[in-house]
């Protein structure tokens, strides 16, 4: 069974940073492609980055240039660092899918 833990999400002002993990169990992440996606109250799961398993990565617009994707194989985690944060990045951060606890990042202005 898979399971994925998300941490590292927290309240913070505009212009910090955060840096997000998850940490995944029962599954190797070697060949694999992988995903931060973010939900916010009323509005559609979005996808934020991906990370394929030649490492290429791909990130949305809104984020681009703030954020990096990256993984861990030897500890099986993925990360998601967060540079410059604005007040519309705030949401519920999942890997994989918007399922689950994920981590809530709230950035005040």
């Amino acid at each position: 069974e898979v399971q994925l833990r998300e941490s590292g999400g927290g309240s913070v002002l505009a212009g910090e940073s955060l840096k997000l993990s998850c940490s995944i169990s029962g599954f190797t992440i070697d060949d694999s492609d992988w995903a931060w996606y973010r939900q916010a109250p009323g509005h559609a799961c979005e996808l934020v980055s991906s990370i394929k398993s030649d490492g290429s990565a791909y990130y949305a617009n809104s984020v681009k240039g703030r954020f990096a994707i990256a993984k861990d194989n030897d500890k099986d985690t993925l990360y998601l660092q967060m540079n410059n944060l604005k007040p519309e990045d705030s949401a519920v951060y999942y890997c994989v899918a918007c399922e689950g606890q994920g981590t809530q990042v709230t950035v005040s202005s």
